[in-house]
């Protein structure tokens, strides 16, 4: 039996990785990557890597075993189309006959169309008849403190999400609780709703960032549409920018507050505050 990761050298997969080597010895864990290079680091304490693409379905017939624990990371090609992706891996490893496939998915309570591609995931991964595990994770607290550069310059913190309030925690809280899933026994046909322990606004962000820095940092509040036109504006895609700014919109609605406590329930510990992350980030 092996413990199979997608995404493996991603921000998440990386995580997982490094947790997974403090539970189980390094030959049960196997990393699947675009690029090996980039997994050289895993490889040389004994990951197994496998080399397999969402866009091509040969790569991954080989990569399952029955009784293997597999965990789908989803895809960031959003213009490429997420669910077909993310079916090839179900596809397969309904063919291994693996023992459970464990799929990042994002809140129950997410309306915005980010969450559409999720949805149709799930769904699949339901209709496979595999034993599942979804792993609805919200808001990464790195969404926000590795994007300090522009907020640091023009001493504004600028979103569209009104006084809506983000259940968000560190990548390692998300990837401890997976590693839990992973690892522990009776997570079959189970659904986690996950989140940090404590919500914040965007006002208490900026206030955050305005007592660590000795800066005075304000919170911008703007509409969907100003946001929209400040991402462009940026460089990113028009589909993209509409997409996070739709995501601002469900935040100011409530969505990205999960109260459900599975995060720190799975974890074995409280989740990590922004304040935490702030600080890390402006160390680095």
């Amino acid at each position: 039996m092996s413990i199979v990761v997608t995404g493996a050298t991603g921000h998440l997969g990386r995580h997982v990785v490094q947790q997974l080597l403090e539970k189980v010895p390094a030959e049960q864990i196997t990393a699947v990557v675009r690029t090996p290079e980039k997994a050289a680091d895993f490889a040389e304490k004994g990951v197994r890597i496998a080399v397999a693409d969402y866009n091509s379905p040969e790569t991954f017939d080989s990569v399952f075993a029955a009784g293997d624990k597999v965990l789908l990371i989803s895809g960031n090609e959003f213009e490429k189309g997420r669910p077909a992706q993310h079916q090839v891996v179900i596809d397969a490893a309904k063919a291994a006959g693996v023992a459970l496939l464990a799929y990042t998915s994002a809140p129950g309570s997410l309306t915005a169309a980010l969450a559409d591609d999720h949805r149709a995931t799930e769904e699949a991964l339901l209709a496979s008849g595999l034993p599942y595990s979804l792993l609805r994770n919200g808001w990464y607290n790195e969404n926000y403190t590795e994007n300090l550069a522009p907020v640091l310059e023009y001493n504004a913190v600028v979103q569209a999400a009104g006084d809506g309030r983000v259940s968000s925690a560190s990548r390692a809280d998300y990837a401890a609780a997976t590693v839990a899933v992973l690892t522990g026994e009776g997570h079959e046909n189970s659904t986690y709703e996950l989140g940090g322990d404590e919500a914040w606004s965007f006002a208490e962000y900026a206030a955050e960032l305005s007592k660590q820095t000795g800066k005075e940092i304000a919170y911008n509040a703007v509409s969907v549409e100003a946001y929209t036109g400040i991402l462009t504006g940026a460089g990113l895609p028009g589909p993209l920018a509409a997409t996070l700014a739709g995501v601002d919109a469900s935040i100011e609605k409530g969505e990205l507050v999960v109260s459900s406590g599975d995060l720190s329930r799975l974890a074995g510990r409280p989740t990590t505050p922004i304040a935490e992350s702030i600080a890390v980030a402006l160390k680095g």
